[in-house]
């Protein structure tokens, strides 16, 4: 994902990505409530959004909201030693097909450490863990990743998104954009949310 980092440089950028989306992630259990979809329109600090199973989703923005972008990235920059975060379904003989591959920053390593279910689709898990190898054979792609207390060999297969977090800010939160946003439904049916993770150049957040 060119990328427009945020006005705020390098130090503050960090703190951003260190506080963004996948924190929250991380701190609620099993799964967090989860608003996928594209912005309608934006009034001051609220977000009109379609998502992505039609409906009309109002979000109310947390004054300690934090964003965090998504941007297009590649298979080789998922190599030994870096933090990654996939999105498996069940493929056969027991595979671990990825739907998506999300590289973390440095600065988020470790974060939700671990292997969960999740609600991208049928029997869908998340895990974040470190990479051990990347194996390119005659059969396909297959990336080997451990975590605290387990492993995992994720198939890579030509439908697998890969993706990465860059700088971003309120300001990216516009007409038209892709989310993902966490947080919780209030009782008048909005969503309130302070963490939010928005695609660059036009993509959709694929976890």
């Amino acid at each position: 994902m060119s990328f427009r980092l945020s006005v705020t440089r390098p130090l503050a950028a960090a703190a951003v990505l260190g506080l963004s989306l996948s924190t929250a992630l991380a701190q609620q259990s099993p799964t967090p409530t989860k608003v996928r979809g594209e912005i309608e329109r934006v009034d001051g600090d609220s977000l009109a959004v379609k998502s992505r199973s039609g409906q009309d989703v109002k979000l109310q923005l947390q004054p300690d909201l934090r964003v965090a972008g998504i941007a297009p990235s590649t298979l080789t920059e998922v190599k030994p030693g870096a933090f990654v975060g996939a999105t498996t379904v069940p493929g056969p003989n027991g595979a671990h097909n990825a739907v998506e591959i999300h590289i973390f920053p440095e600065s988020m390593r470790g974060t939700g450490e671990g292997s969960r279910a999740w609600d991208l689709g049928p029997n869908s898990t998340m895990t974040n863990a470190t990479v051990d190898q990347s194996v390119t054979s005659n059969d396909g792609n297959t990336v080997k990743v451990k975590y605290k207390g387990g492993e995992k060999v994720i198939t890579v297969t030509p439908k697998t998104q890969i993706v990465t977090y860059v700088p971003a800010d309120k300001s990216d939160l516009k007409q038209g954009a892709k989310i993902i946003a966490f947080g919780k439904t209030l009782p008048d049916g909005s969503f309130q949310t302070s963490r939010i993770a928005v695609g660059q150049g036009g993509i959709t957040p694929p976890m």
